[in-house]
């Protein structure tokens, strides 16, 4: 039985809300099982507050797969609603951002959120090599060649060479999250011994390398970057933030 009980309006006060130092977005995969929990790790600090969005993708990676993605991204992004006022936002796709086209991905994102910074993991890729100095690099893959190769070309075009090459040669996207972490780390460590190769970049959110960083640069001694570091690191910058999470690797030392 209800009461007869007056309901008392009630006084209250608002503040600016969660992210009192950033407010940082992210367009995950649907089928990415790894970015979210890496992203947790790196990026949950004392007022930063992150917030998801998930675009439709095949399950299959190809070049006409990932392209196919540009008409999802405009309805991805509104997801992220534009009154959170957003310092930065992230498209979470390396292979994505290859096919479509890294100044494509910032237009539609910056069409919804005029007042926010971009970046996706092969921008964050690029600005992570400059900014630990490197002009040559191993690049380990979870794709097909006809992904790698243009991943590798468009990296070129930017003035970084690829030394040397080792894929997974998947293109089923749930067996690229399931790749085990020691899997990576055997192979971040069989391309990285070349004495040509200044540091490591391991492509593809998916792809679990975060556990295997820090132990990887121990034994290599060179910087070893992934999708996800390097996004995570690069949300940060641009969002004025220069937390140094702790195992993340030399990269958060920039």
């Amino acid at each position: 039985m209800l009461s007869d009980a007056q309901i008392e309006d009630l006084t209250f006060k608002v503040d600016s809300g969660l992210g009192s130092r950033a407010r940082i977005g992210v367009i995950i995969l649907q089928s990415d099982q790894t970015a979210e929990y890496e992203f947790s790790t790196l990026l949950r600090q004392d007022g930063v507050a992150l917030y998801h969005s998930r675009i439709p993708n095949a399950m299959e990676v190809t070049p006409e797969t990932l392209r196919a993605m540009e008409q999802d991204l405009p309805v991805a992004a509104a997801l992220l609603p534009s009154a959170f006022d957003f310092d930065v936002i992230g498209y979470c796709c390396t292979s994505g951002a290859t096919m479509i086209g890294e100044d494509r991905v910032d237009e539609i994102i910056r069409q919804i959120h005029p007042g926010a910074k971009t970046t996706n993991p092969l921008t964050a890729c690029k600005a992570a090599l400059a900014a630990l100095d490197v002009g040559r690099f191993a690049l380990v893959t979870p794709y097909a060649p006809s992904v790698t190769s243009e991943m590798q070309q468009n990296l070129a075009a930017a003035g970084f060479e690829t030394r040397a090459v080792a894929s997974f040669n998947q293109s089923d996207d749930f067996t690229v999250a399931r790749i085990s972490s020691d899997s990576i780390l055997d192979a971040i460590l069989a391309v990285g011994q070349r004495e040509a190769c200044e540091a490591v970049f391991v492509s593809c959110t998916s792809l679990r390398v975060l556990p295997v960083i820090a132990e990887a640069e121990a034994q290599l001694g060179k910087p070893v970057i992934s999708s996800n570091q390097a996004t995570a690191w690069h949300l940060m910058r641009l969002a004025g933030l220069e937390d140094r999470p702790e195992g993340a690797g030399r990269l958060f030392h920039h």
